[in-house]
């Protein structure tokens, strides 16, 4: 009589195990959404509506670091169903007040410029250096601001990487520019805590460096510079018991290259690559390879990746599906879309079906 039992047991247990598994497992769809605190919460409870009807689970709200927006918004949110992940521009901080006061904190072109009154591409590029200690303890302080909030999921980081030192190609011809090569107007960070930090550890001034787009100490050591910061935010993530997340570039190899940004080798628990396919001039199959890259170089850590679908960039909603199966095949955990605005009604209708077809 007794083996029977245990045999029963042993089955009970495998089937809640694997019911458990297919809970934690389960697909899941995103959108990037931009706050606006002049915005009444009936017109966000509409909004917050019209996303959990259209299949989407969790909105990246970008509060422009506003802890008491973002304080409003949850609860609204979560009465809709919807999962709230705090969403913050991280070195690069345009009309951030704080920082304003202080040009020192922000970084310098190999050409000796600062991002405080010359700023790369757009006037937007404002980037804080991840070095100097004021200007990276006034970004972990505003993460930290953030992680307090109840009922957030994570602080998810944007911007955390170097000003573009290549523009994807797409780009290139709106700013009239030819990048076969690092071009020091677009080479961050050389100022002088940047510099002497180097210098303490490599005993060479990189400014004297014959070719600093093969130096690779000095290339590491913005890599690791940003991945420091990133490693910071981890930790305090987690002493709220909030998550750490991050949009960033399409794949550690080409975010490597790109933006100083090797996000592989980071303390993080989800990233959402930014795999926008028209950006590169690329066809939809690369949305894809590009998970499938991530997903590989992250092989043996626990970090997950949900693949970031540029809406515009789409053709039809064809693609867009196809866009959601090729992340999903790839291995990516989920999928989120940029952005709210961007969405009809035709794509969320997509995006329910495709969902539905997932189950």
């Amino acid at each position: 009589m007794k083996l029977p039992k245990l045999l029963f047991f042993l089955l009970a247990f495998s089937i809640f195990s694997c019911a458990k598994k297919e809970e934690t497992t389960t697909f899941k769809f995103g959108v990037w959404t931009t706050a606006d605190a002049k915005k009444s919460d009936a017109d966000y409870t509409k909004e917050f509506k019209k996303y959990k009807d259209g299949g989407i689970d969790e909105v990246l709200i970008n509060t422009t670091t506003d802890p008491k927006l973002l304080k409003r918004l949850v609860p609204l949110a979560a009465k809709e169903g919807l999962k709230v992940h705090a969403w913050i521009m991280a070195m690069n901080r345009p009309g951030d007040s704080v920082a304003l006061q202080h040009p020192e904190w922000y970084q310098v072109s190999k050409e000796g410029k600062s991002c405080f009154d010359n700023r790369p591409y757009v006037d937007y590029y404002q980037w804080l250096c991840p070095t100097r200690k004021e200007s990276r303890e006034h970004v972990l302080h505003l993460v930290e601001e953030l992680a307090k909030v109840d009922g957030i999921e994570s602080v998810h980081l944007d911007y955390i990487r170097f000003p573009d030192i290549f523009l994807p190609i797409s780009l290139l011809p709106k700013y009239n520019l030819v990048q076969d090569v690092e071009l020091p107007q677009f080479d961050f960070c050389y100022c002088d805590e940047c510099v002497k930090a180097f210098e303490k550890i490599h005993h060479k001034n990189p400014k004297e460096s014959h070719n600093t787009s093969i130096d690779m100490e000095w290339k590491n050591f913005r890599l690791n510079a940003i991945q420091a910061v990133v490693n910071d935010a981890y930790a305090i993530a987690h002493k709220h018991n909030k998550q750490l997340t991050a949009a960033v570039f399409p794949y550690p190899e080409m975010a490597d290259h790109m933006v100083r940004q090797r996000w592989d080798k980071w303390n993080i628990d989800e990233v959402y690559p930014m795999i926008y396919h028209s950006f590169y001039n690329e066809e939809i199959d690369w949305v894809g390879y590009a998970t499938k890259q991530g997903v590989s170089d992250l092989e043996d850590k626990k970090t997950k990746i949900n693949t970031g679908i540029y809406i515009p960039g789409l053709k039809n909603d064809k693609e867009l599906k196809e866009a959601i199966l090729l992340a999903k095949e790839n291995g990516a955990v989920g999928v989120s879309f940029f952005d709210g605005n961007a969405l009809s009604e035709s794509n969320l209708k997509t995006i329910k079906e495709t969902k539905a077809s997932l189950k």
